[in-house]
């Protein structure tokens, strides 16, 4: 074969593989910005009862404040009962101690069943905790893995990237221009293989004619089709050599 077509087919593989590459370390980054968006929102849900927990408590607070505030209300209406003139005053207090206890009854009711769903939801929120804890670790992992995937990706970059430095030296100026515009022109491959008059590239039948030459001449040739630079592969040879 050709050995200016060997550089070039050289060339195409690395590439090809250039392009896969480029491609992954495209994906990879959006695949770890799923995955931090989905741990996010999981995370935010299996910390809703922690935040109810949180309300409870806080309201549970303020029930206490407001027994409180209505306790020093009660003992300073007692003590006004002492300083009363008629019966009419000392009734009329009475009567607001009489309301202050039934509203203080009725609260302390309201603490006693906020306690109860606090203990309640403090189990779940126990339950979810071990829960965020387990995926959380399975989050960790599963990043791990896409950060030292694009690290491998990048290496490999660098030394396809090298390799292809290094090929395109060994290539006639002009031949190489030829390459990049047909590369360029045709998605990122300027060079195809050929076998049982199938081009590789378009997946169209190339004429007898030429692909009868192809098996022979040492020429380069192009696909009529696709017109990228063409080459004739043994498929057959490949496999038995295998």
């Amino acid at each position: 074969m050709n050995e200016d077509l060997l550089l070039l087919i050289e060339l195409q593989e690395c590439d090809s593989k250039l392009v896969a590459l480029l491609a992954s370390k495209k994906i990879l980054p959006e695949k770890i910005d799923k995955l931090d968006k989905d741990f996010g929102t999981f995370k935010e849900s299996m910390e809703q009862n922690k935040k109810k927990h949180e309300e409870l408590k806080c309201a549970h607070t303020e029930k206490e404040k407001e027994i409180k505030k209505i306790n020093e209300n009660i003992v300073k209406a007692k003590g006004r009962l002492l300083e009363v003139k008629n019966n009419k005053e000392y009734q009329a207090i009475l009567k607001e101690i009489e309301v202050a206890e039934a509203l203080c009854s009725e609260i302390e009711t309201q603490v006693i069943s906020l306690l109860d769903e606090m203990d309640n939801i403090f189990v779940l929120a126990k339950k979810d905790d071990d829960i965020l804890s387990q995926r959380k670790q399975k989050y960790e992992e599963e990043r791990k893995i896409l950060e030292a995937d694009i690290n491998s990706l990048d290496m490999d970059f660098s030394k396809w990237e090298q390799k292809r430095n290094e090929i395109k030296i060994k290539i006639n100026g002009s031949l190489l221009e030829k390459y990049e515009k047909i590369k360029n022109r045709n998605g990122g491959t300027g060079v195809v293989s050929v076998w049982k008059a199938v081009c590789n590239g378009c997946h169209m039948n190339i004429p007898p004619q030429l692909y009868n030459e192809l098996q022979k001449t040492s020429d380069l040739l192009i696909c009529p089709n696709c017109n990228r630079i063409i080459y004739y592969q043994n498929k057959n040879k490949e496999k038995a050599a295998v």
